[in-house]
């Protein structure tokens, strides 16, 4: 439990006094490490200006942290130069006012306060206030602010993560880990919701996981997809594109410069070329721009272990692969069998006996209003394109057309992500 708390704002600018109540400078701000340890971020010390020089301070050597002033345990001070040392961080200059992640909320919040708390004897971050009353209090005269035990948005500092990329000090960046429980789609809204370079600095802390990165430019608008993109060199853009899903991918494409578009097509696997060739040459509101050339197929002569260990070979992901179209031996479509049917089925049984009742498919020059009152009358999740020859050429999931059909306002919810 913690024994005093006190504002980070109260504390920054302060008197500093010794152990006899002399007054030997001002206390300019407060210093925490971050280092990425589990519990609360301990204060290492305060940078001081004594005498027109900035100064550190050790907390070994702070005897009374008040709201007031600080008073130090000794008449003595080391009157070395104050230098950043890695990994420290000033919390009024590099935390106060700046925006962190609620990892709880996958939202951005202010610090507008920060709250410091003695646990043990130890002094420690406890977390930030992120309410406008918190900034209002900060603006009124030292003498009126006073303490409040209550906040309107106190989020525990274990709950937070910091940009940290405008820290000159820090080595530290944004915990890829924990950015990594997020949904995508939760991780492009905070992309979305910061400013550019805490943008970046997201987009930094996942490029080591490059499928989460794809999955995240998935998830992007347009204009943010764009924006993170136009610096990267072409083999990073088609690094990028070569794991997001085809179309996808060549809709992102389609939004790049035209300069850009055919030299980053021709640094992508060879496969993958071919499938977003292929949407290209497609009406981008059909069923052939809008389809996935991306999906699982397996012949109605296999048996139900056969398919599932199709499936289980696939590298598509699980929303990708709920129905696998089946085919006959000359490769037409015969219709499509849910994995959950496969798992229930058993492991000699025929796909032909396993097969949907409805047998629905469109061809490539279908219309998102056709496409949308075949998927709803049949109650599909996804649902197969054919060619001319009645051969599957990809599949549209629901996803594909609710995205299509909804307001463009509402197709993102700006500043949803940012309290």
């Amino acid at each position: 439990m913690a024994e005093k708390v006190v504002h980070l704002s109260s504390v920054a600018g302060s008197p500093l006094l010794d152990s006899a109540g002399a007054r030997l400078g001002r206390v300019e701000d407060v210093i925490a490490r971050l280092d990425g340890r589990e519990g609360l971020p301990p204060v290492t010390g305060l940078k001081a200006r004594i005498g027109g020089r900035e100064l550190f301070v050790p907390m070994d050597r702070i005897e009374g942290l008040e709201a007031a002033a600080a008073r130090t345990s000794t008449t003595k001070l080391n009157l070395a130069q104050f230098e950043r040392r890695p990994g420290e961080v000033l919390l009024r200059s590099d935390v106060l006012g700046h925006s962190l992640i609620d990892m709880n909320t996958a939202r951005l919040v202010a610090a507008r306060e920060v709250e410091l708390a003695c646990i043990d004897g130890t002094w420690h971050v406890a977390g930030i206030d992120s309410s406008p009353r918190a900034r209002l209090r900060r603006m009124l005269p030292r003498r009126f602010r006073g303490h409040e035990e209550e906040h309107d948005r106190f989020v525990d500092w274990s709950q937070l993560e910091p940009f940290v990329g405008h820290v000159p000090s820090a080595r530290l960046r944004l915990a890829h880990r924990r950015l990594a429980r997020l949904h995508p789609a939760q991780i492009a809204d905070l992309v979305e919701a910061a400013s550019h370079d805490e943008g970046e600095e997201i987009l930094e802390a996942v490029a080591q996981d490059r499928e989460l990165e794809a999955d995240i430019f998935e998830e992007l608008d347009e204009e943010h997809q764009v924006e993170f993109l136009r610096e990267r060199s072409d083999e990073q853009v088609a690094g990028v594109l070569a794991r997001m899903a085809s179309d996808d991918a060549a809709d992102l494409l389609m939004e790049l410069a035209q300069d850009r578009r055919l030299p980053i097509l021709g640094l992508l696997p060879p496969a993958k070329q071919r499938k977003i060739r292929g949407l290209l040459g497609h009406n981008p509101e059909t069923a052939g721009g809008l389809m996935n050339p991306d999906f699982v197929s397996i012949t109605e002569q296999s048996s139900a272990e056969q398919a599932l260990e199709v499936l289980r070979r696939s590298e598509l992901p699980a929303e990708q692969s709920h129905t696998i179209v089946v085919i006959d031996q000359d490769g037409r479509l015969v219709g499509g069998v849910a994995a959950a049917a496969l798992v229930k089925a058993g492991p000699h049984e025929s796909i032909s006996g396993l097969l949907e009742a409805s047998h629905v498919a469109v061809s490539a020059d279908a219309d998102v209003p056709e496409i949308a009152r075949l998927m709803t009358d049949y109650n599909l999740l996804m649902l197969p394109v054919v060619d001319a020859d009645g051969r599957p050429i990809g599949v549209l999931t629901v996803d594909d057309i609710l995205e299509r059909l909804l307001p463009e306002d509402w197709r993102r919810r700006y500043g949803a992500a940012r309290e």
